[in-house]
């Protein structure tokens, strides 16, 4: 039986491997075997840090409303509190983004909740 060597097919395989390794230094531009542990390595890496942005990004958000909310004298579970209550429909994102560019339409936004939520 003759021996394969696999040829071209080899060849093409490799070639997708040191695609998506490309700019890769110690060695990962040209051993096959590091390089497909650390392409498989980078990839669960990705799959969990696209979890992980969108977490800090709320973190984010959050601590840029509490510093806002403190500026209008009121805390930042008492407004969250207030928002649910009065059914205001702003997610945190638009919130901080309110915040940090326009002020004073943050400060409309939380007299607004004081006076529909109840006793805040």
């Amino acid at each position: 039986m003759p021996r394969a060597k696999r040829g071209f097919k080899r060849r093409r395989r490799h070639n997708k491997i040191r695609n998506k390794a490309e700019g890769m230094v110690l060695g990962l531009g040209s051993q096959i075997r590091r390089t497909s542990e650390f392409l498989d390595r980078a990839g669960v890496y990705a799959f969990r840090d696209r979890r992980v942005k969108k977490r800090d990004f709320r973190t984010l958000w959050i601590a840029r409303l509490s510093a806002a909310t403190a500026g209008n004298n009121i805390s930042y579970s008492r407004f969250i509190n207030a928002m649910t209550k009065s059914k205001v429909a702003l997610n945190r994102k638009m919130l901080s983004e309110i915040a940090i560019h326009d002020p004073k339409g943050f400060e409309v936004i939380v007299d607004k909740v004081r006076s529909l939520a109840p006793a805040i």
